[in-house]
């Protein structure tokens, strides 16, 4: 006897194994599993972006005579050195105004102390207070070129996950 063929020239039987091969075997489309006798719910997806900042033991990035490293901060610090103080204490999270309130370089030192042991850079509160009464406007500009580095030095990555739930 002689099988029939269906319009493609196969047998019906020949058909009938390959769908179910097909179905034992399923596919992949677009990264998915599925099968006919499953459903596939693929589940929104999240975003999270992770920061991390470098948490070694360090050094200032530039020494507080090193003024011409940063001619932006230099500038600023010499036309308007009262603005160049107040983004420097807004870039460390302070108050804005703290630096009007500097008597006796008291604020000074403290943000000073603050950036140090923020970026884990050794030193004293006492060398702090020194190199501030000898070098004023210098340690100034020195803090704010060691805040924009280590804000350009932030590193940021972002991890995408999903989640697909068959049922």
């Amino acid at each position: 006897m002689c099988a029939q063929r269906s319009e493609e020239g196969i047998s019906k039987d020949e058909a009938k194994e390959r769908e179910i091969r097909r179905l034992e075997d399923p596919p992949v489309h677009r990264g998915e599993y599925w099968r006919a006798d499953m459903a596939v719910v693929q589940q929104p997806t999240q975003v999270v972006t992770v920061t991390t900042t470098n948490r070694d033991i360090g050094q200032w990035s530039t020494g507080v005579c090193d003024c011409c490293a940063d001619m932006e901060t230099c500038c600023c610090g010499y036309w308007c050195f009262p603005c160049m103080q107040c983004q420097t204490a807004s870039m460390n999270g302070w108050c804005c105004c703290m630096p009007m309130l500097d008597f006796c370089c008291v604020v000074s030192c403290l943000l000073r102390s603050s950036i140090r042991e923020r970026h884990n850079i050794p030193g004293s509160f006492c060398d702090d207070c020194c190199k501030l009464l000898w070098c004023y406007t210098c340690v100034w500009c020195q803090m704010h070129r060691e805040l924009k580095i280590r804000q350009n030095r932030t590193m940021s990555s972002t991890v995408v996950t999903s989640q697909v739930m068959s049922g």
